[in-house]
């Protein structure tokens, strides 16, 4: 528990509170022992081996080793700062530990965007961006006009969601809803849904609403094609369902997907159409080209299953 504290930064007190705690209600004491509260202030976390650990707790039984990672990730999430690097300890703490093989079901992938790959990415960024920008500006203000006219509210939304390595960005789009949802609980669309305004079932049915991303793709938060951004809401539940959730997050997020184009958007009322997501996504980042961009954003415009679920 302390080494995954001390994996993005130093322990926090937060983190080192909660990890007392957890200690003390294993214990059933009050209080921790002299040796354990020294312990957790002379941690060295430079010098942990965390293979030799893993090892002597991988013979353990299986609960146990359940119960290990359950208590590793509360000490993660009590200061409430998302970070990659606990995710990836928590992943690493996984595999060390042999776990069943369904439930390690994705492959871990390291980010294809470094060097020259990371410079065509942005390159066709800006380049497909702005001019997508310039074409549609005028389609984009009569857009805006319309939804001013037919519905009470601003013409665009914004809601907080994650980008590359987890950086909370702004994500624009035409509002389509009477609701804005932007807090600890968002309420997926669903069909028939009585929160989708007249026009906004027009915009999302033809993905109209997500044009105002190419401002976030301009800015460099977001890129043309990635792992679609999830909201914040869904991001805090699905990565402690999801194993390697957060991996889509190695990328920049992106206004379409080869998830999206795959049939797979919409509302993900069951575990499984999430974990299919997430899959579709990891394997955009293992199989990353500019020519597997170009064939998402074609089969975003011109593709029959990136219409399905779409309300």
């Amino acid at each position: 528990m302390l080494a995954a504290a001390h994996s993005d930064r130093p322990a926090s007190d937060v983190e080192r509170a909660t990890i007392r705690k957890l200690l003390c209600e294993l214990l059933g004491m009050p209080e921790l022992p002299l040796r354990l509260e020294h312990r957790i202030q002379s941690f060295d976390a430079t010098n942990c081996d965390l293979a030799r650990l893993a090892d002597e707790l991988a013979r353990r039984p299986v609960v146990g080793r359940h119960s290990l990672i359950e208590l590793t990730r509360q000490v993660c999430d009590s200061d409430e700062d998302l970070d990659l690097s606990e995710d990836r300890f928590l992943l690493a703490l996984a595999l060390a530990l042999s776990l069943e093989p369904e439930e390690i079901t994705h492959v871990v992938y390291a980010s294809p965007f470094v060097g020259m790959s990371r410079m065509v990415k942005r390159a066709e960024d800006l380049v497909l961006a702005s001019m997508l920008l310039f074409a549609l500006a005028v389609p984009m203000l009569l857009i805006a006009f319309i939804i001013k006219r037919t519905s009470p509210g601003p013409a665009l939304f914004r809601q907080r969601r994650h980008g590359e390595d987890g950086v909370e960005i702004e994500v624009l789009k035409f509002r389509s809803m009477t609701t804005q949802d932007n807090g600890p609980r968002v309420q997926q669309a669903q069909k028939n849904d009585p929160r989708v305004t007249a026009v906004g079932k027009v915009l999302r049915r033809t993905s109209l609403d997500e044009l105002p991303q190419l401002l976030n793709v301009v800015r460099g938060e977001m890129s043309l094609v990635g792992p679609r951004p999830h909201a914040i809401a869904h991001n805090a539940m699905y990565r402690t369902k999801i194993l390697e959730y957060m991996r889509r997050h190695k990328v920049k997020p992106g206004i379409t997907g080869w998830a999206q184009v795959n049939g797979l958007r919409g509302e993900t009322d069951t575990l499984d159409k999430m974990v299919a997501r997430v899959e579709h996504d990891l394997e955009y980042i293992r199989r990353w080209s500019l020519w597997l961009d170009l064939k998402i954003l074609f089969l975003t415009a011109f593709g029959r299953k990136v219409r399905q679920n779409a309300y």
